[in-house]
């Protein structure tokens, strides 16, 4: 029964998914079809009391209000302050300004949580000074595009929230067990731009008049309101006085506080960005309702234990199942976005992650960096579209600019796997 009822649920899944329907209603239709031919349990009841259960959930307040923060900083001038902060101290590095880009999408990854989010306000600002100063096109492109995605792992990160909220998961761990590898991954960014400037022949950037350390301290005055920002936001989570959810609130006072005292705020900025958050989080909503009604009706089919029951007979060893994992998701992520990819699998994934002795929470870490690599895969990769509409590159050249990054993710996760103590030391000891 099991194998027929794959064969049905993959039958349907893509044929709603080819004909365009949205992902979260066909997760919905694949999940009604199966709860229709293989249980007999009405359908329409299970459907909306699951609904209801997964879109009551406290922790997924975090959401729309992390969700909502991004957008409020994505109208300021908060990218324009950054660089003209960043630049003094990273122009004397082997890259010039080209590290602008990984710290800048770093720094704002903490205040953010959406890689579309953290592309677009990096990008807008550093893409035309970096290109005035003639700095190689592929590599303004591939840092843009690594370093962005750094945004589904620092945290606040929308991913990490769905993630959580599917395998009832703690919030803030996870977000605390993001830091570490997000770090690192923008560390080994920097370190392949510094190699680059060395070995590439066509490095050859216009360089600014050197500053004096007053004036490059000078210039740091405008990453004060950031980083005063993710102090609020992550401190108040790492030390304890705020839960993921008022932490996010938090983030959305201060940024419109950001706002307003740069002049920003305005009735139709901050309608803007009410709007967008909300249409951002009533689709991801929707596909969290749909993936919830999914695993329900596949757990009537049994399916996912039968699916973990064969992975058990196959006897893979830990890391051989990490890499079937890995390619699986790197597969999936050419053709779904990243949280899709997460809610879609989780069910099915997490017995096997258990029974395999897995650390759920350093899996979310493997997992994020994988989905990762889905941002800058073609032919569905986000942050490839978006970066076309900021260039006006074609696809192929934009997705071979982040060729490199891509690599460099994949590094990443061994690293993860041979030192898992960078995902799960900080929220063991917090």
């Amino acid at each position: 029964m099991e194998f027929v009822a794959t064969g049905i649920f993959l039958f349907v899944l893509f044929l709603l998914l080819g004909s365009g329907v949205w992902v979260g209603l066909a997760l919905l239709g694949v999940a009604f079809v199966g709860m229709e031919l293989f249980t007999t349990r009405p359908a329409g009841d299970a459907m909306m009391t699951t609904i209801w259960s997964a879109s009551s959930s406290w922790t997924l307040t975090a959401l729309p209000m992390f969700i909502w923060m991004g957008e409020i900083l994505f109208r300021t001038r908060l990218s324009e302050d950054m660089f003209k902060g960043l630049s003094p101290w990273m122009a004397k590095l082997p890259g010039g300004l080209l590290h602008t880009n990984i710290v800048g999408c770093t720094v704002f990854a903490a205040v953010s949580g959406s890689s579309a989010a953290t592309l677009t306000t990096v990008g807008k600002m550093s893409i035309p000074e970096l290109r005035r100063r003639n700095y190689p096109e592929n590599m303004v492109i591939g840092t843009l595009a690594g370093a962005s995605t750094l945004g589904l792992m620092i945290p606040p990160s929308l991913t990490l929230i769905v993630y959580g909220v599917t395998i009832n998961e703690s919030i803030t761990k996870l977000f605390i067990a993001g830091i570490f590898p997000g770090l690192v991954l923008a560390l080994m960014f920097m370190a392949y731009t510094g190699l680059y400037s060395v070995f590439a022949k066509d490095y050859n950037p216009i360089f600014d008049p050197p500053m004096s350390l007053m004036e490059r301290i000078k210039n740091s005055r405008f990453l004060i309101p950031v980083i005063l920002l993710i102090l609020l936001v992550i401190g108040s989570m790492y030390l304890g006085f705020a839960t993921a959810t008022e932490a996010a609130v938090f983030g959305v006072l201060g940024s419109l506080g950001l706002a307003m005292v740069q002049g920003s705020l305005t009735w139709e900025s901050f309608r803007e960005s009410l709007l967008g958050a909300t249409r951002t989080s009533a689709m991801i909503a929707l596909i969290l309702a749909g993936a919830s009604f999914l695993s329900l009706s596949m757990g009537f089919t049994g399916l996912p234990r039968a699916l973990a029951t064969w992975i058990a007979s196959m006897e893979l060893s830990r890391f051989e199942l990490l890499m079937a994992l890995l390619v699986f998701y790197i597969i999936i992520g050419c053709f779904l976005d990243g949280i899709s990819s997460v809610v879609l699998t989780i069910a099915v994934v997490e017995p096997m992650i258990r029974q395999a002795g897995i650390d759920v929470i350093w899996f979310g870490i493997f997992i994020v960096v994988v989905v990762e690599m889905a941002q800058i895969t073609p032919p569905i990769g986000f942050n490839l579209f978006v970066l076309q509409g900021m260039t006006g590159h074609e696809m192929n050249y934009i997705a071979k600019a982040a060729l490199p990054m891509f690599a460099i993710m994949v590094v990443m996760v061994f690293v993860l796997i041979f030192v898992p103590e960078l995902a799960t030391w900080l929220p063991q000891n917090m």
